[in-house]
This record gives C-alpha cells, sequence and structure tokens, in this order.
C-alpha cells in the first residue's frame, strides 16, 4: 500500500489502475518483446496505448502474471524502464463556507494591484498557462473572457468541463480564478493576472483523481500548444523511479522553455525527506509552491523543506471561481499554486525572454520573509517582482539552493557587467571560483555576493552545504526470490510493495 495525498486528507490507497503498467521503450525492439508476449495467447499481457511522445507503451499484466512478465520485460535491453500507472491526486482541502465574495486577502497581501500599476497592465492575452487539473467551467462569467479551448485526456474528448464529485468542488475552476479571473463581474473576483490565456486540460476526475498517463498526455499536449507556463495543482508521493515518466514529460517541457509550477501537497512533511511528484522533479524551469496564512505563517498542512521548495504563497482560505458561476473559499497548496503560475505569468508579459529558473530568483530574492522553511524562508510578493523586472535590478540565478558536499554549482548574472567579482560569506563551507562556480566543502551556509564591472552589487539567499534527505530503504520482511539481487532491486523499483523490498 502506497500513501497518497487527497487535500488535508491521508488516504492509503493501491498504488494505482489494477494491472497497467507503463514501459519505457529504447528502441523499436521493445515492440517485438511486447507482440511475442501478448501473441503467446497466455493471457500474460496486453497492448493498452502507446504515447509517442514520452516514448512508452501502456500494458495490462494480470496479478498471477505480474512477476513474471515484470522480469521478462526488465530483463530486456530494450527496455528501459516499467512503472504501475499509478494514480495522482489534487492537493486541495474541502470547501470552507465565505460569504464576502470580494474578499481576497490574498491578492492584498501579495500587492497585486500596486504591481499592476507599476507595470502599466494587468498582464497580456500573448501568455498562454495550461491549468492541467479536473478541467474548469470555462463558461463562467468571471473566466470565459481568458478561456480558450483545451482538451479533457480522462474522457478523452475536446470538452474539459469541471465534473464536481464528492472529492471535487471544483478544483480546476478554483485555480483558473486564482490565476486569471477577470475582475470586472459585478460579486465576483480578480486573479493575479487578470489578462492571459488559459488552456483548461483535464485528467483528474470527479474523484480528485486521475491517471499518470492521461497527466503525462496531458504536459505534452501542453507543450506541443506552445504554452510558457503550466500549473500543476495535483501529485503523489511515490519512489522517484516510479515517477520517472512524469519527471521525464516535466523534463520535455524544460527542454522548450516551459515553466512548470507545482504544489509541494498537503501532508505537513519535508519534500526534502519524502519525495512528492511533480514538485520534486527538480528542473530549472520549475517552481515548487508552499502554502502561507493570512499572517504569513505556514499552515499545519502544507508541505515545505529547504532543498526543494522554492517559494511559499497564500493558500489559505482563498476566494476563487467555482462552477455555475460560484464563488468560494477552498484551501491547499493548490491555492497556492495558481497563484504563483498566474504571477509567472504576468511577469512573462512584461518580458517574455524570463526562463524559469530566471523567474524564480526574483521571485526568491524580492520576496517577502517568512518563517516558512523553503529554500528562500520568503512568500512572494507580485510588487517587489515585477519591479526587479522592469527596474532590470541585478540578480544571481540561482539565489538559493542546497549542495552536498563536494556538489557544485554554476551561477549567472542577470542585468549586470562583465567581469564580475565573486565573494562568499563562509569560504570553509562554500567556495566560489572566479568564473562564478559554487563548490560545497562542509556542512554550513554562505552568501554569495558579487559586484560586477560597474560596482552594482546582488546577493544570493543562504547557499546550504549538507544532505537534504531523500526516499529510500528499510525494513522487508521475505528474501528475494530469484536469487539475484540486481533482479529484485529493480523489481522494487517498479513495485516497492513486493515483500522482499525494503520500505520507509
Amino acid at each position: 500500500m502506497k500513501k497518497i495525498l487527497l487535500g488535508a486528507v491521508f488516504l492509503l490507497c493501491n498504488t494505482g489502475f489494477a494491472g497497467e503498467f507503463l514501459v519505457k521503450y529504447r528502441h523499436s525492439g521493445a515492440f517485438q518483446v511486447l507482440n511475442q508476449i501478448e501473441n503467446q495467447k497466455s493471457g500474460r499481457l496486453m497492448v493498452l496505448d502507446h504515447h509517442d511522445a514520452g516514448g512508452y507503451i501502456k500494458v495490462n499484466i494480470p496479478k498471477k502474471f505480474e512477476i513474471s512478465t515484470l522480469v521478462e520485460l526488465m530483463s530486456n535491453s530494450s527496455v528501459e524502464y516499467v512503472v504501475p500507472n499509478f494514480r495522482l491526486h489534487s492537493f486541495s482541502s474541502v470547501p470552507v463556507d465565505g460569504t464576502a465574495l470580494k474578499d481576497q486577502w490574498a491578492i492584498a497581501k501579495v500587492q497585486a494591484e500596486k504591481a499592476w500599476a507599476k507595470a502599466g497592465n494587468k498582464g497580456s492575452k500573448k501568455v498562454l498557462l495550461a491549468v492541467i487539473d479536473t478541467g474548469s467551467e470555462y463558461k463562467h462569467k468571471s473566466l470565459s473572457p481568458n478561456m480558450v479551448p483545451g482538451f479533457d485526456f480522462k474522457d478523452k474528448d475536446n470538452d474539459p468541463m469541471d465534473l464536481i464529485g464528492s472529492a471535487n468542488p471544483g478544483h480546476g475552476t478554483h485555480c483558473a480564478g486564482i490565476i486569471g479571473a477577470t475582475g470586472v463581474v459585478d460579486g465576483g473576483i480578480v486573479g493575479i493576472s487578470p489578462e492571459l490565456s488559459i488552456m483548461p486540460l483535464r485528467f483528474l476526475g470527479a474523484d480528485g483523481s486521475g491517471s499518470l498517463d492521461d497527466g503525462i498526455k496531458a504536459i505534452d499536449y501542453a507543450i506541443e500548444k506552445g504554452v510558457a507556463v503550466i500549473s500543476a495543482s495535483w501529485g503523489a508521493t511515490v519512489p522517484r523511479a516510479q515517477a520517472q515518466p512524469l519527471i521525464d514529460a516535466i523534463k520535455r517541457a524544460d527542454d522548450k522553455g516551459i515553466i512548470f509550477v507545482a504544489a509541494a501537497a498537503n501532508d505537513g512533511k519535508n519534500n526534502d525527506k519524502v519525495e512528492v511528484f511533480p514538485a520534486n522533479s527538480g528542473f530549472p524551469n520549475t517552481i515548487s509552491v508552499a502554502a502561507s496564512g493570512d499572517k504569513d505563517e505556514k499552515p499545519s498542512w502544507s508541505n515545505y523543506g529547504r532543498a526543494t521548495v522554492h517559494v511559499a504563497a497564500p493558500g489559505l482560505n482563498i476566494m476563487s471561481t467555482l462552477p455555475n458561476d460560484a464563488y468560494g473559499n477552498l484551501s491547499g497548496t493548490s491555492m497556492a499554486t495558481p497563484l504563483v503560475a498566474g504571477l509567472v505569468a504576468f511577469l512573462k508579459a512584461q518580458d517574455s525572454s524570463l526562463t524559469g529558473a530566471q523567474i524564480r530568483a526574483i521571485l526568491q530574492t524580492s520576496g517577502a520573509k517568512v518563517s516558512i522553511e523553503t529554500a528562500c524562508s520568503c512568500r512572494v510578493d507580485a510588487l517587489g517582482a515585477v519591479e526587479s523586472v522592469l527596474e532590470k535590478k541585478m540578480v544571481v540565478v540561482p539565489s538559493a539552493a542546497t549542495l552536498t558536499e563536494k556538489g557544485t554549482l554554476p551561477l549567472s548574472i542577470m542585468n549586470g557587467q562583465a567581469p564580475f567579482k565573486f565573494v562568499s560569506s563562509n569560504p570553509s563551507s562554500v567556495a566560489i571560483s572566479d568564473s562564478g562556480v559554487v563548490s560545497g566543502l562542509a556542512s554550513g551556509s554562505s552568501i554569495i555576493t558579487v559586484t560586477d564591472a560597474t560596482g552594482k552589487t546582488a546577493s544570493t539567499l543562504d547557499i546550504f552545504v549538507g544532505a537534504s534527505g531523500g526516499g529510500g530503504g528499510g525494513g522487508g520482511t521475505e528474501e528475494c526470490p530469484f536469487g539475484d539481487a540486481a533482479t529484485c532491486e529493480a523489481m522494487c523499483q517498479i513495485i516497492p510493495t513486493f515483500p522482499w523490498c525494503k520500505t520507509n
């Protein structure tokens, strides 16, 4: 049994869709292997689907043939890996009763109105953002002007309407409103970027869950359509090896310069120690988001992590759009994530050349300091961020990081003139070369200060050196049945719940 997160409630459930696996192939030889197994007419395997962009095939393996078939697949050199088609879940909590529809403390807290005034705009329709979620009520009067056609990967049609269920009060619609509600409807609300284009992509159903396969297809669709930003308020607590197809999809987005904003999750744990995906993907284009309250406190349920969670944003009792032209409060890192995604879109409207790594550094260095454990110990501030962009402030990229001892990290400088001079505040822990490469030497932290040729200076936040945790090992009770430790280890990467596997 594997722990999966659904809102602020924690459930123990099966790893995913019974018998379904994604087989990642290295080359076409894998097709021959699969066809051979399928054509044996033994019922050991059935090919269900093929996703070209991801380079994998979805298959069904009956339980009684699971071990033998997986061993056969994993031992073939044309197969790169096999993972279960596990479930991904939304990260919002249940609705909170709200009466003052215009009371949006989060918009005031991040100084959105001042940011719009500073920029002289509220975003741009040229910026396309994908909300990958339960769909969205694209006809909602506060959303429809900013909606563009999307797709439903759950029901395999072109109608990504948000369908309410016992576990879905309108999660995707709520996220869309936080990003881009127009603010021109009486009694309505306003998003952080009221001018932009939102593409709703549905893969989570009315039960708040969806398959790994469908989530990946939604990401690849967004890549194909050329979105600038993806907002992902969902995930699962699984080993990195199981999440590899999802990580691969985010890498494809990174390669195209798409910024991927992901929720840190809602079980109150440290993501440095217990990994959540897609939040822990770790690419330059990813921004992982914790939640904050109206007093800049961390809600007890919000995940955190110095090494793996990048910023915090308002996520407690957030007023936004709901299906049937309604409005209401929801809480979760699901709500913090679209606020950051919308802010990213707003910044891209000011300067379309900004990368995910640059925007992450801008959000971290311009954010308000709070006592929430993230890479920056900060909560995003829209005014500070847009001032940094418009005033072309010098920024060190990345501006916060955690390194292992002997780990290295190259720095780049935005809006500075070479040559640069680098100084470490704690050279016994963190060294910095003349070319701007940081090296971890010993456990501790340091701030790197940079001076450019004109005398301008900029500093990083804390650069930490020390192990950041991570998933892994401990405790199986039965011996490996294959007599081959390597095979058993590979099998445990596919299904960690086999009795001979070690789990935390």
